[in-house]
């Protein structure tokens, strides 16, 4: 919830919205996993329509009671299995999503079933340094490299193109963090305020969408992938 969350963090999530927009105007978009709707209302001001599915019914309540609008609509759905018409949206976005689901491959292969001929599917997902079934992180099923999740994606399409999400720092904080392995920087804010006036890179906290980067350049280094797919 953008009211919630620290302007960083936010920031970090709608670049990606920022990133798919231009792919949405003037088009019927499925928004897959929309959560509680915030990315679905910055679509709509440039998409002729927005649907946001998201299988957390609360969630879609309160998208429903914050950002429904004339060309939004919400609904609850699961992924895998979408009660949608075939070929019936020009774009789906789903931010942070596959990693969530018990079988990807099989959202994957709705989205192309729900998608146009001349559709496109961006699509995102934390980037991974090796195959993990069992990740750290309890609410994901399965985390990928940059060359399982396009190998995913081309089960179903035949271009995928993949980029990747970085906040922009300088080499000092990059070193900085490769030296604090305790994580102190978290948990001290002192010491966060003083990495900020040594290396020159924006805390957390400060970080705008001007301070993040979507690029084909550096996939191996990205935080996040981020693949633009066609049929």
């Amino acid at each position: 919830m953008p009211d919630e969350t620290e302007p960083g963090i936010v920031a970090l999530h709608l670049k990606r919205y920022e990133f798919a927009r231009p792919y949405c105007v003037g088009k019927h978009v499925l928004d897959a996993g929309c959560g509680v709707g915030y990315g679905s209302a910055f679509l709509s001001g440039a998409a002729r329509s927005v649907v946001g599915v998201d299988v957390s019914a609360d969630a879609i309540e309160y998208a429903r009671a914050r950002y429904g609008d004339r060309n939004v609509e919400f609904a609850v759905g699961d992924l895998q299995q979408l009660e949608r018409e075939d070929a019936e949206f020009d774009a789906i976005v789903a931010f942070e999503v596959i990693e969530h689901l018990p079988h990807p491959e099989r959202f994957v292969a709705e989205a192309r079933r729900v998608l146009k001929p001349d559709g496109v599917l961006v699509v995102s997902t934390p980037r991974s340094d090796g195959t993990h079934d069992r990740p750290e992180n309890p609410f994901h099923e399965r985390e990928f490299t940059p060359d399982e999740f396009e190998r995913l994606l081309r089960a179903s399409f035949g271009q995928v193109d993949v980029y990747g999400q970085r906040r922009t720092q300088t080499a000092r904080h990059r070193a900085l963090q490769r030296l604090d392995v305790l994580g102190l920087r978290r948990r001290l804010p002192f010491l966060r305020r003083a990495s900020r006036l040594v290396t020159g890179t924006a805390a957390m906290d400060a970080v705008s969408s001007d301070g993040v980067v979507i690029s084909p350049d550096g996939v191996d280094e990205a935080t996040e992938l981020i693949a633009v797919c066609r049929p």
